[in-house]
Parts: C-alpha cells; structure tokens; sequence
C-alpha cells in the first residue's frame, strides 16, 4: 500500500513539475471581415519568431471557434492582429467576456481598433474606436511613458512611416505609452493629445493596444517589435 502511495505520489509531482515547465502560451487572431491588411502574414511570422526567442508559445487562427471556454483557458493572451469588422457571434463574445473576466491578457495591434464597432464592451475593452485615418506618411511618435518595458528603448521622438489612426474619443483610465504628434503630419483628428498607444486593467484582465504596424516592415523593425514584446508580456503577468 505504501508502494502505491509513493508511486502516485511520484507521478503527481511529476505531472506538477511538467505543468511548471511548459511554456504559457498566447493566441493570435486574425479574422478580417472588412479591409484585410497587405502586413498580416508577415506579422504573424514575426508574433511566432518573437515568441520563439522569449520562451513563449505563439498559436495563430482565423477561427473564431477558437473562442469556446475549453479552448481560450489554454492561452496567458489574446492578440487582435489587424482584425477588422464584427468577428464574434453571441455566444462567442459572452466566451471572450468570461476570459477576461477570469484574468486573461489582450493586445490589440492597429485594426484592432476597427474591429467590432457596434460592440461597447469590446471598444471599453481596447480603449478606444477606430474612425478614420489620412494616408500614410512619415510622422513623429512622442513617447510619453520613458519607463515602461514598451516604450523604455524608443527614442524620446520616434519618427516612422505608419497610418495615423484618429478615434472617437481620447481613451481615458490608461497609461498612455506613446501619442501622435499632429503638427509632423497630415490629417490628425484628436489634438495636441492624441494617444496611440496604452494599457490597462480591465474588468479583471490587462489590455495593451497599440495603433502602430500598418505597414510589413514595421515587423522586422526592432523598435516596434520590442514596443509589442514589452506589451505582449504586460498581458500575460499574474494578474
């Protein structure tokens, strides 16, 4: 009988011991229903090559089936890579609700924020909505957060070539990362104020988004994939 005890004893440990070794895991989502963007492939390889070099594991799908209780439970985060239009049915969005509410991480990337408009929940959740944008030209990025593991190593003006998002609203109970400066460029709508990226605790989970990665290059550019990494490993903390 001791034997046996022993025995399950041992194998219980060891089952505990793989648990802790396994490498968490985040869920890429790219369902598109609207404009597709040229980038998502090359995003989505560059998602998988940073998780590689950062010990974790990267799953990407454009099924949203995916979001089932069974399934997302296995995920630290979710990422909206440049998903557009309305992607969940009913019983989907109460799934991805539950996840967060439960402590789950999203990041949202660019056309996160043009996704499921005529969803409040999920505009609160991301911070802001989508509205508009001028044609893409170089600007200037003010990093207004020095410290974050996001932002820490971007130079204090970042000048890049991206689609300036406009919103329809400043998001407000964030730490707002970075901002547009409206004076290098064409087209802004939101002011001397105008965030592009940020995170938050929300309703139990943590949210990163960031509006920048329009274009493929923004994805073997350092600066912005660290800028996703920092933001990327905020969401996937214990809560």
């Amino acid at each position: 009988m001791l034997n046996k005890v022993l025995i399950a004893i041992s194998i219980c440990g060891w089952l505990l011991t793989e648990n802790a070794l396994a490498k968490p895991k985040v869920l890429v989502f790219t369902k598109t229903t609207r404009y597709k963007h040229e980038s998502i492939p090359d995003a989505t390889k560059a998602l998988i090559k940073l998780g590689k070099q950062n010990d974790f594991e990267v799953d990407t799908t454009t099924d949203a089936k995916m979001f089932n209780p069974k399934t997302l439970t296995q995920y630290k985060s979710i990422i909206f890579l440049s998903t557009t239009g309305d992607l969940l049915d009913s019983a989907q969005k109460a799934c991805f609700i539950k996840y967060i509410h439960n402590g789950g991480g999203f990041v949202g990337i660019h056309s996160a924020s043009a996704s499921e408009k005529g969803w409040p929940w999920y505009g609160r959740l991301v911070g802001a909505v989508f509205t508009d944008h001028p044609e893409p030209q170089t600007g200037n990025v003010l990093v207004i957060n020095r410290t974050d593991p996001s932002t820490r190593h971007l130079p204090r003006i970042w000048v890049r070539k991206d689609e300036w998002y406009n919103f329809d609203r400043v998001p407000t109970d964030v730490s707002v990362l970075i901002c547009a400066d409206e004076r290098s460029y064409e087209g802004g709508k939101n002011g001397k104020y105008h965030p592009l990226a940020w995170k938050h605790s929300f309703e139990g989970g943590k949210v990163f988004y960031t509006a920048l990665g329009h274009f493929s290059e923004s994805y073997s550019d350092p600066l912005f994939l660290k800028h996703l990494l920092g933001g990327i490993k905020y969401t996937m903390a214990k809560k």
